[in-house]
């Protein structure tokens, strides 16, 4: 799902995974389609949904770069266990899949990107989205790590599309990961859980601060997975 933006309009691209390991519901796509449409400091957010497919992710993705000038791409994925909203640090070259993906894919020991980068950082102030999610009472983190599934594969991906294309040099990006929903959580005893208004309320603050702030602060960003 994606909403009609004016050609000269600068976007923010949310890029959210589908379900995946018989999951009703991701709430990666479900914030990103809450937030479809919303205007904030003159950018339009535009939400795509991801394939959680290696390879197919990242097509649906370079198809979602195309159009108007983008000033920020964040793609979101679930990570069950997770208590916060994870801003993700860095993103490896390497896909080494635990479970299959959703077209039965399990790459073991393979890189997002032949002859690429070890590694990619995020091009977002992750600390200072970090602060003022938590300053607006939400629970967030940086993260050091975002696993070897689809998530870190796309993740990668994005970042090296960031650093290679000259139409894309001026676009900042990174990934963030989120807690499951309450109705995913009810099945999993013990797994931790947000509510998706607090959970889409968190980046619209996130969203804001990477419009505003173009230098990172330099302080503790809490736990670190």
């Amino acid at each position: 799902m994606t909403t009609a933006t004016d050609a000269k309009a600068r976007r923010v691209l949310l890029a959210g995974f589908e379900p995946f390991e018989n999951d009703p519901v991701n709430p990666a796509w479900e914030i990103a389609r809450a937030l479809d449409g919303w205007t904030c400091e003159g950018a339009v957010v535009q939400a795509v949904q991801l394939p959680c497919v290696f390879g197919r992710a990242i097509d649906a993705l370079d198809a979602a770069l195309i159009g108007s000038p983008l000033q920020l791409v964040l793609c979101i994925g679930a990570a069950g266990g997770r208590t916060e909203i994870s801003m993700e640090r860095a993103a490896l070259n390497i896909d080494d899949a635990r479970i299959p993906d959703n077209a039965g894919q399990q790459p073991i020991d393979l890189p997002v990107v032949r002859d690429g980068p070890a590694a990619y950082f995020s091009t977002l102030p992750i600390k200072a989205m970090v602060r003022d999610m938590r300053a607006a009472g939400l629970p967030a983190a940086v993260s050091n790590s975002a696993g070897t599934f689809v998530c870190n594969h796309i993740f990668y991906a994005l970042m090296h599309r960031l650093a290679t294309r000259p139409a894309l040099a001026h676009t900042r990006g990174g990934f963030v990961h989120v807690p499951y929903l309450p109705e995913q959580a009810s099945s999993k005893p013990g797994v931790a859980s947000m509510a998706l208004a607090a959970q889409v309320e968190a980046f619209r603050v996130a969203i804001r601060t990477a419009l505003t702030v173009r230098n990172d602060v330099r302080e503790t960003a809490g736990r670190l997975h």
